[in-house]
């Protein structure tokens, strides 16, 4: 009987219990090896109780666990004792390395982690909006949120709605996904490029629940961008699925006299674009009435899945002169892009009597009047079209300098800090030093009185390093017959004569500086002797 192929143990011995061998079958082969049964009883085995230790040449028998125990004798291939330990060969070491080394790789290769970017088109009209669906798929879950928040576009607004679950079904098996959708709108004629993202999702890997923070890079997408067509004013150039107009007026159109003002108001509503691509109006200039405009107003509407905008502009007519006034009518033109269609709305013309005004000082007053306002929101308007400022700066620049400043004053604070700590530690260090004491005695004999000297003479020389604490030491050390001189003037005032001390300060001078070079000199001689103290100078 022969049993080949790469099985295992336990498999092998599984065919031997399935389809034992019979009396006459004394030879057999496992995995290319020659094998006798030297003996056996009946196969009534099912489980190991121990797999054997590869060891060419030798013979054994192996232990098998059941409610009775069978022996098989092998020669060849297997030396193995009754009850005896498994010993794995490095063979089968490798082999369960290699085994677990493709299980894993299986597993981690296993999952499936991918990103596609789609546009709903490719070419579009200026203010022609066009739909980025950003999907992310992965073959387990999501542990958090995909969430990107709006990006820019160079040359485009863009506008992002919230991120909207979704799968996918490929090869029978299906795959939760994340869609992120964009509505980009170019506001001019050069073409566009919807940048590459990374996305950071957090997923687990197949057999996995914890979830790992991955990142996909997403690919960039061109967006041809097509000009206005040239039978149309571009100035004027809008795209919307719908625009609504709403028209009002402030005053009685049918009662005006020279002087009065009315104002018109209108409103418009464009669904499927942003505010900014909204044009102004153009307003007409009409005979014998000046038009005085006020500040538009622009706003943006978002739901879950679609935006629109609103522009409401605002004109004041002043009437100056009597008669009948005819107000044009005016056209509001768009492009569906759906439809592929273009659409007008006409405000009607407005004729209005003028009627005279016996105050015609009235008309002065009210023109003065709403050149000012028009002024003041010029004025305004620049102002809001300035970037934010503070004392002139932008907020960044403000900020860095005011990181500066405060960086500057704590340098500062650190270095006066320090100045003042080093002039302390130098006048304690004086408080206590031989030069102080010294000051000390020459004050006095400038004019503090005799005892005050005596005083502060001693202590100062019980500050020298003398042998001892005495002017006769002093002198001795300075080699001077002067010292010795000043100490008898001392003697004779100790003794209680009322001749005055009168001490020269030149010769204790010269006597201090004959101290301090020799006393100096004999420092720097101990610090040498310090370094090297074992050699001996000759």
């Amino acid at each position: 009987m022969k049993i080949a192929g790469k099985r295992s143990w336990f498999r092998t011995w599984d065919i031997f219990r399935k389809n034992p061998p019979g009396p006459e079958q004394t030879h057999f082969q496992i995995n290319g090896i020659d094998c006798q049964i030297l003996s056996f009883q009946k196969y009534r085995y099912s489980l190991f109780e121990s797999l054997p230790a590869a060891k060419a040449g030798g013979g054994g028998v192996c232990s098998i666990k059941k409610a009775a125990f069978e022996k098989i004798k092998f020669l060849k291939a297997f030396d193995l004792t009754p009850g005896s330990k498994i010993k794995i060969t490095g063979t089968i070491l490798l082999f369960v390395a290699i085994f677990l080394f493709f299980l894993t790789s299986e597993k981690a290769a296993g999952q499936k982690l991918w990103s596609d970017v789609r546009l709903n088109k490719s070419s579009v009209y200026v203010g022609e909006p066009v739909e980025v669906t950003i999907s992310v798929y992965t073959s387990t879950w999501f542990t958090s949120g995909v969430d990107l928040g709006n990006i820019k576009v160079n040359g485009a607004f863009t506008v992002y709605f919230r991120p909207v679950s979704t799968s996918v079904i490929q090869n029978g098996q299906t795959f939760p996904g994340v869609q992120l959708i964009y509505h980009v709108f170019p506001f001019s004629e050069d073409d566009i490029t919807f940048p590459s993202l990374n996305v950071e999702v957090e997923t687990p890997a197949d057999g996995d629940y914890k979830g790992v923070r991955r990142t996909l890079k997403t690919q960039e997408k061109p967006i041809r961008v097509l000009p206005v067509p040239p039978n149309f004013e571009k100035d004027q150039w809008l795209v919307t699925s719908n625009l609504y107009l709403d028209e009002s007026w402030s005053g009685n159109l049918k009662n005006v006299k020279v002087g009065d003002v009315l104002e018109r108001k209108i409103t418009r509503t464009a669904y499927g674009t942003v505010s900014e691509l909204i044009p102004p109006i153009v307003w007409d200039s009409i005979p014998q009435v000046s038009l005085y405009p006020t500040r538009s107003n622009v706003e943006n509407h978002k739901s879950k899945t679609a935006i629109s905008a609103i522009r409401t502009e605002s004109m004041r007519y002043l009437f100056e002169k009597e008669g009948e006034v005819v107000i044009p009518e005016m056209v509001f033109s768009w492009y569906n892009s759906y439809q592929k269609r273009l659409y007008k709305h006409t405000l009607k013309e407005v004729k209005i009597n003028v009627l005279p005004n016996p105050d015609l000082g009235v008309l002065t007053s009210v023109r003065d009047s709403l050149q000012a306002q028009l002024k003041q929101a010029q004025i305004e308007e620049e102002k809001g079209d300035q970037p934010f400022t503070i004392l002139g700066l932008s907020p960044k620049r403000f900020a860095l300098l005011v990181i500066i400043m405060l960086l500057a004053i704590y340098l500062m604070y650190r270095g006066f800090s320090w100045i003042i700590f080093q002039n302390k530690k130098r006048k304690e260090a004086y408080l206590h030093s031989e030069a102080y004491y010294f000051d000390q005695f020459k004050k006095a004999v400038r004019g503090e009185g005799d005892s005050a000297i005596i005083k502060t003479l001693y202590r100062w020389i019980d500050e020298l390093k003398l042998d001892e604490p005495s002017v006769e030491a002093l002198a001795e050390l300075a080699d001077s017959q002067e010292i010795l001189r000043e100490k008898e003037k001392i003697d004779n005032y100790s003794l209680g004569t009322k001749t005055p001390l009168n001490l020269d300060l030149k010769i204790w001078k010269r006597s201090r500086e004959v101290y301090l070079h020799k006393f100096t000199k004999q420092e720097s001689t101990l610090a040498k002797d310090w370094i090297n103290p074992t050699v001996e100078r000759v």
